[in-house]
């Protein structure tokens, strides 16, 4: 009896103890207020769903941050005074950039599926800002382009245009240099005048050099009209272009054919136990909503890692692979992605599908 008495003992203390241990803290930094609230929500959403999915007792501890620096600093007096595990979130540059020293100091990371400026983590080791970027960075897109159109188009009559803005220039001119370094040169590189009624000049001109495709640097509504005058030219042109082509909408309709470099949709490659917990919250999977989900799926399981293998949460985002809605995930040096989610995809007439 006095043995069963210690035992019933040693469960009873224990339990308490091994509850407290399964319990994380997590910081959600969203803008709640201003024009960039209903994302704000989208990322609230995703974050949420994913602790209530989690195997652990989490703690959500939420701050608006306005999408400002004073917002970011705000935010991250509030994540030190309760001591967070890890911090998921963040929309916006000015916000993230004026919160991440007080987070250094306090020694939250910070997970951000929303900032992709190139610049938060190409100064990590300057700054020693504890950032992880679920996201692409900003020069991903372009850096897709050139890999995945170089590989494809290598034994193709190619050109290269682009409409002139930063936008367009950066995606054609990284395009033109990947395909240097492989000792390929397109038939006809330019720079074309967009928002124009018509293209008929410049597909005369791609017809005149041989072009049988071309990538451009440009917007949904130039794309659909140069495809448009090509075909009435019974001109045979293939046509790339990049996410922009999802974004944008245009009086013409986009010909069915055209390619784009682009970011999937969330929910085609989520995984099912994900949209299911999504849908029984009764949670659109729209925008940032499956992003911040996985998100907050690695910093739990970082603090879980870190927890066990008794070292810091930044070590074990650091050196993890975590398994996510989204996929296999883990960073490099930077803090970067090791895994970019840009694929090649074709227009069927009525979306893009993946092309093979």
């Amino acid at each position: 009896m006095r043995c069963l008495a210690l035992i019933l003992a040693f469960c009873l203390t224990s339990w308490p103890l091994a509850a407290h241990a399964q319990e994380v803290s997590i910081g959600v930094a969203a803008p709640s207020s201003g024009n960039f609230s209903i994302l704000g929500k989208q990322l609230l959403d995703g974050a949420r769903v994913a602790s209530e999915a989690a195997e652990a007792r989490v703690t959500i501890v939420e701050a608006d941050t306005g999408c400002s620096a004073e917002g970011g600093q705000a935010a991250a007096r509030a994540f030190a005074e309760h001591a967070v595990s890890a911090v998921v979130g963040f929309l916006c540059t000015d916000a993230i950039e004026a919160a991440l020293p007080l987070l250094k100091e306090a020694g939250i990371p910070v997970v951000t599926p929303g900032v992709r400026t190139a610049t938060l983590t190409d100064q990590r080791q300057r700054s020693g800002w504890p950032v992880f970027r679920a996201a692409p960075r900003a020069d991903a897109e372009r850096d897709a382009v050139a890999d995945l159109l170089v590989r494809r188009w290598r034994r193709e009559f190619f050109a290269i245009v682009d409409d002139g803005t930063i936008y367009g220039r950066e995606l054609a001119e990284t395009l033109r240099a990947a395909a240097e370094l492989q000792e390929l040169k397109p038939v006809f590189v330019d720079t074309f005048r967009p928002q124009l009624d018509n293209q008929i000049g410049l597909a005369g001109r791609l017809r005149r050099a041989g072009a049988t495709h071309v990538f451009v640097g440009g917007d949904r509504s130039d794309i659909a009209i140069l495809a448009r005058d090509a075909k009435a030219m019974d001109y045979m042109l293939t046509i790339a272009g990049g996410e922009a082509l999802r974004a944008e909408t245009s009086t013409v309709p986009l010909a069915a054919g055209t390619l784009m470099v682009g970011l999937p949709q969330w929910a085609d490659v989520a995984a099912p136990e994900a949209l299911a917990a999504l849908s029984d919250a009764e949670v659109v999977p729209d925008g940032y909503v499956l992003p911040a989900f996985a998100a907050t799926q690695i910093a739990l399981a970082a603090a879980r890692d870190a927890r066990a293998e008794e070292t810091t949460v930044g070590e074990a985002l650091a050196s993890g692979t975590f398994e996510t809605a989204l996929g296999s995930l883990s960073f490099d040096a930077k803090g970067d992605l090791s895994t970019g989610f840009y694929r090649l995809f074709r227009f069927d007439g009525e979306t893009f599908v993946e092309a093979e």
